[in-house]
């Protein structure tokens, strides 16, 4: 049974997750509420459509940093509870966030910093997947989805013998990840059958991720 301490850590977690950057960006130098436009979603992707490169950039920094610094702080001050297990309530955090009415991103930047903190070689291998995928389809969506897919894989079989993934807790949490990815995707794969899903270089803003 984890102690209070621990608990606390869950707590800190969620509430690092919860921290809306692009509402926040969005309406403080910009005053646009980007739940109002595209996609309607506080992620990094529709903040970019919606406010534009740099900001969407730094919204992007500030969500994978959420992730990061939760699984950051679970890893270096606690030790009672597997730090994916605390970091898992930052993610939950910025899908759910207290701090806008429970209407958040879509797990893709936080879930990265997560693993960028806790499995530096993994994020190198997404990030090049990601990026391969979206000079190949240019859609950030499925970039997004395939990462995942391939979180899910490496955590499961675990090529290179990494500790990192021995035992239950990271199988299940970046199962976890890859459902959570996957699940909040689903309106982008009903407009990449209708051939409306925005690609990258499109003008269009009405939709996106």
């Amino acid at each position: 049974m984890p102690s209070l301490y621990s608990l606390m850590f869950i707590l800190i977690a969620y509430l690092i997750g919860s921290f809306p950057s692009g509402l926040i960006i969005g309406k403080v130098f910009y005053k646009v509420d980007i739940r109002e436009h595209g996609s309607k979603s506080l992620g990094a992707t529709n903040a970019m459509r919606v406010l534009g490169k740099v900001p969407g950039l730094i919204v992007y920094i500030l969500d994978i940093l959420k992730g990061g610094l939760a699984v950051f702080l679970a890893m270096h001050l606690q030790n009672e509870i597997h730090p994916l297990i605390v970091a898992i309530f930052a993610l939950v955090g910025h899908v759910y966030p207290i701090f806008a009415n429970f209407k958040g991103g879509k797990a893709v930047a936080s879930s990265a910093g997560i693993i960028l903190f806790y499995a530096p070689g993994l994020f190198l291998l997404l990030a090049v997947v990601f990026f391969g995928s979206l000079l190949l389809f240019k859609t950030v969506s499925i970039s997004s989805v395939l990462s995942s897919i391939v979180t899910f894989i490496v955590a499961w079989t675990n090529p290179l013998d990494n500790s990192q993934f021995y035992g239950w807790v990271p199988r299940v949490i970046f199962t976890l990840f890859m459902l959570l990815i996957v699940i909040k995707h689903i309106p982008n794969y009903k407009r990449i059958i209708k051939g409306t899903e925005p690609k990258i270089g499109d003008k269009k803003k009405s939709q996106n991720q």
